[in-house]
């Protein structure tokens, strides 16, 4: 399974979905992250550019192009909760704490 998780530099989960700088795609299997890698995905500086469809856009071609299984996130707006809906990716809203910690646990709901 792969999660897609804003994180801080040191790991943790950040409190931004949409606005986040960081996203580390965390891939899950028999209890385990086998790989966890860190994108620099500049979603703060670029959320206002272009209009928020242009966003939700930039956001599923990454989801798409790393194959995302799940996302869990603190939070996620609305529109965003429809936008993965309908691309049939599952979200984990709430979590908080290590990164990785956080993976394994959404991949064991998942």
């Amino acid at each position: 399974m792969r999660i897609a998780i804003p994180t801080t530099p040191v790991g943790q989960v950040d409190q931004s979905w949409g606005r986040a700088p960081r996203v580390t795609v965390a891939q899950v299997e028999n209890d385990t992250v086998t790989d966890w890698l860190d994108f620099d995905v500049e979603w703060d500086r670029l959320h206002d550019a272009n209009g928020e469809g242009s966003h939700h856009a930039r956001i599923a071609r990454f989801l798409l192009d790393h194959k995302i299984d799940r996302v869990a996130a603190p939070h996620i707006g609305p529109g965003m909760t429809v936008m993965l809906d309908r691309m049939g990716i599952a979200v984990d809203l709430g979590v908080s704490g290590d990164g990785r910690t956080v993976a394994l646990e959404s991949a064991a709901r998942g």
